[in-house]
């Protein structure tokens, strides 16, 4: 029976740890957030966690590889951070090129900027998740984050609408003049979550 935690073995028979359950309670208690786990070189089938919980230790090999959750809280927010500037470059080349008719081409750009906005929402309400923050206690400005995000949920919404009606001309006003002030809230969001987060 061996068990490695962040490649330091953990003693336990010492500690009295039976089960993987206890095993990984141990560890999640000094606020630790399990991200990989190896039960003799295998990783487990995650839908059967409850069965792999009260599984016992003995005779397995066990690697369980651990991250604190401020710190990968905070790469998250920084790789956000950049993936928004890419987001800019993409939507001032589709808002161009939909002035310049070329809409096919406008659209390809837009669907990254989608997937850069939709990916920057998702990490901000799970790092939320993670670190256990109430988005609405946070103020980004004078609003609350929770403000932010459904302002930005609701642009969303506006954008789709006038791409279904292909309505060029409101979605490259929306992409030049609108969307510009977003960027500047996501950042801003992006800050506060930081501050937060240290």
């Amino acid at each position: 029976m061996s068990v490695v935690v962040d490649d330091c073995p953990l003693q336990v028979d010492v500690l009295g740890l039976k089960t993987v359950g206890q095993v990984l309670h141990h560890i999640t208690r000094d606020n630790r957030l399990v991200v990989q786990v190896l039960i003799d070189g295998q990783a487990p089938d995650l839908s059967r966690l409850s069965t792999i919980k009260q599984s016992s230790v003995e005779g397995k090999t066990i690697f369980i590889e651990t991250a604190e959750p401020r710190r990968m809280a905070a790469e998250v927010l920084a790789e956000v951070a950049a993936h928004l500037d890419q987001a800019d470059s993409l939507k001032s080349e589709s808002a161009k090129l939909l002035q310049q008719g070329n809409h096919s081409k406008a659209m390809e750009k837009l669907g990254g900027c989608f997937t850069i906005w939709q990916h920057a929402q998702e990490s901000v309400q799970k790092t939320a998740q993670l670190l256990r923050l109430d988005l609405s206690t946070l103020r980004v400005e004078a609003r609350s984050l929770t403000e932010v995000l459904d302002d930005f949920r609701l642009q969303l919404k506006q954008i789709k609408q006038a791409l279904e009606n292909r309505d060029f001309v409101t979605l490259s006003d929306m992409l030049v003049y609108e969307t510009t002030e977003t960027s500047s809230q996501w950042r801003a969001a992006l800050a506060t979550l930081r501050d937060v987060v240290g």
